[in-house]
């Protein structure tokens, strides 16, 4: 698996894995500086909860990718067979296969191949080994910039490379309706830093205690705008997205 340090751009096109949250955003806008030639997204929509994918509002991927300009390719639900495993480890295998389908159905389609695929991972073993052997049963490259890089830092450089993210769900003790629908700015992430020390919410949300929405990037071409309302149940809440469309 290559960190992100410079995986070499081979004989063959790549393709990000993509749920529009800014791990999987940062993947690819690192992917595209560094030359990658990246020629599908990617965006998987689990039903309910998953132990392998970003969840919520991962239908607004359509017009992430027509902002960013690269085409993109969608496996539905009812790809999944997952509703019969037995354990974490089991549903996750599961919920792989119609991924690995895709990517080998579009390593026919590519020029040159599938030489490699992009993916959002920061400490998550249990996503990343899976992805790992993913790739290599498909025989490309990994691309997870991400991975094992200090929280914080990471936070910073989207921030300072101008991504606008958008909290579009919460479910930690200390995260309140407030943070619905809230950008991940500077003032946030001292707030999430504080909320880390005193409940151990994490930085980026590795946990699931946030997800995020990027809004616009400077791998897009227009922003995504919203219209919204917010649910909130009790200790959790999320974003019900009313209207989406790209601006000018």
């Amino acid at each position: 698996m290559s960190d992100g340090d410079g995986p070499g751009a081979d004989d063959g096109q790549w393709v990000s894995l993509f749920s529009g949250g800014k791990d999987s955003s940062w993947a690819l806008y690192q992917a595209l500086e560094a030359g990658l030639n990246v020629a599908r997204l990617l965006t998987v929509h689990p039903e309910g909860d998953s132990y392998m994918y970003h969840v919520p509002a991962t239908r607004l991927a359509e017009l992430a990718a027509e902002s960013v300009g690269v085409p993109l390719v969608e496996v539905e639900p009812d790809d999944f067979e997952a509703e019969s495993a037995t354990d974490a480890g089991a549903q996750g295998d599961s919920e792989l296969e119609p991924m690995e389908t895709a990517l080998a159905d579009l390593a026919d389609d590519l020029d040159g191949g599938l030489a490699g695929v992009t993916a959002g991972a920061v400490e998550s073993e249990f996503q990343t080994h899976r992805i790992q052997g993913m790739c290599d049963r498909l025989g490309c490259e990994l691309f997870a910039p991400l991975w094992q890089e200090d929280p914080r830092e990471l936070a910073d450089a989207m921030l300072d490379a101008g991504f606008e993210i958008r909290i579009i769900q919460v479910a930690a003790y200390g995260l309140d309706e407030s943070w619905l629908g809230r950008t991940l700015d500077a003032d946030a992430l001292a707030e999430l830093e504080e909320l880390h020390d005193e409940y151990g919410v994490h930085i980026l949300g590795e946990g699931g205690e946030f997800e995020t929405l990027v809004t616009d990037g400077p791998h897009m071409s227009r922003p995504i705008e919203l219209d919204y309302e917010t649910v909130w149940e009790g200790d959790r809440g999320h974003v019900e997205i009313t209207d989406a469309w790209l601006g000018e």
